[in-house]
């Protein structure tokens, strides 16, 4: 990605340009959902939403980052902009390379022992342990055995979501849910424009929202995933439908109320990645993480087109973001709860759980009943 943006640089046309952009939407595309997967398999459900933290937070310094970049080469050629952006990048992916361990759970599923053995090594503090690494390796968990498939079965994963009921049914919800939060997340930012305000300062005002969304999502942490998601969600729909109502009477006030749906959808946002990951079992949770993200970035493929209509009329844009963030939010009440469970590796492991889960309720239902 970092070098395709170095390349874009030479471009002496507008389709080389546009070509040059599909590969570094291309190759950014699974970056987030992969780190995010892999900070997540690593720690234990305590820990899972505290580094959930730390990545947005991250993700905000290099998004504020942004209008400042512009802003210091605002009289310079477009080509420097791209270039100071993507040196940081670079150097960054080869310092992950080199630094960054792989998934344990990814390792366990594959059946690569000796690999978590190297692994184990590496982080451990103490000389004399070879012998406790071998036990460890040979009371792994034997990964899951794998049939041969023909050329229509190469994407075992979405295969097995499509041929059970209760995942697809997840998968449809959630993907409904991500085009709703993704609408307004990523295109709240593109419509500072809109605002009548410095487009630089907009931005930082903007970028500068991820940053109490993520203390939002640390006192989240011990509360319910579905009504964080759902309370945030309306809170991002009613203020953008409210920029409507204000329109241009007060300036100030929609540029307030656009702040908050943004922090709203935000922080759904946030909480939403996590939920699905807690959502699904490691054997397809990259899989099912990569679906809801290509969700997200199609429910911004019709904001330039509604953010243009919206520099006639706000309800075009909007009003639009309002509505559909704040009817999608409710695909949540056909999802069950994932807070503080502790994450499957198969499918059949989730099926089991889901269906002992049930049986639990049922039968609690029954002795209220009885009582």
């Amino acid at each position: 990605m970092s070098i395709t943006s170095m390349l874009i640089i030479f471009s002496t046309n507008v389709w080389i340009y546009s070509a040059l952009k599909f590969l570094i939407g291309f190759w950014r595309s699974s970056i987030g959902t992969c780190v995010l997967i892999l900070l997540t398999e690593k720690v234990s459900a305590e820990w899972r939403f505290r580094v959930g933290i730390v990545l947005y937070f991250t993700f905000t310094l290099g998004y504020m980052s942004l209008p400042g970049l512009a802003y210091i080469n605002r009289n310079s050629s477009w080509k420097f902009l791209y270039l100071w952006s993507s040196i940081p990048t670079l150097c960054y992916s080869v310092i992950a390379y080199f630094f960054v361990t792989e998934s344990p759970r990814w390792l366990v599923m594959q059946g690569r022992k000796k690999e978590i053995l190297k692994m184990l090594k590496r982080v451990s503090s103490e000389d004399n342990v070879d012998d406790d690494l071998v036990n460890l390796a040979s009371s792994l968990p034997k990964p899951p055995t794998k049939e041969k498939v023909s050329i229509f079965q190469l994407y075992s994963s979405i295969g097995e979501l499509f041929h059970r009921r209760w995942a697809l049914k997840r998968m449809i919800a959630v993907i409904i849910l991500g085009i709703g939060i993704g609408m307004v997340y990523l295109g709240m930012p593109l419509a500072v424009g809109n605002l009548g305000f410095n487009i630089y300062l907009a931005v930082v005002f903007s970028a500068s929202m991820e940053i109490p969304s993520c203390i939002a999502i640390y006192f989240l942490e011990n509360y319910r995933r579905k009504p964080s998601i759902l309370v945030f969600s309306i809170l991002g729909g009613i203020c953008s439908v409210m920029c409507v109502v204000v329109e241009h009477r007060v300036p100030a006030a929609k540029v307030v109320l656009a702040m908050i749906a943004f922090f709203g959808s935000c922080t759904a946002y946030n909480v939403f990645l996590i939920y699905i990951i807690e959502l699904f079992p490691t054997s397809v949770r990259n899989t099912t993480t990569s679906l809801v993200r290509q969700a997200i970035v199609f429910g911004c493929i019709f904001c330039p087109f509604l953010i243009s209509a919206g520099r006639k009329n706000n309800i075009f844009s909007y009003g639009v973001f309002g509505v559909v963030i704040m009817l999608s939010s409710f695909t949540l009440l056909c999802l069950p709860e994932t807070k503080g469970i502790v994450l499957c590796d198969t499918m059949d492991q989730q099926e089991m759980k889901e269906i002992a889960l049930c049986d639990t309720m049922n039968q609690e239902r029954t002795e209220n009943v009885s009582l």
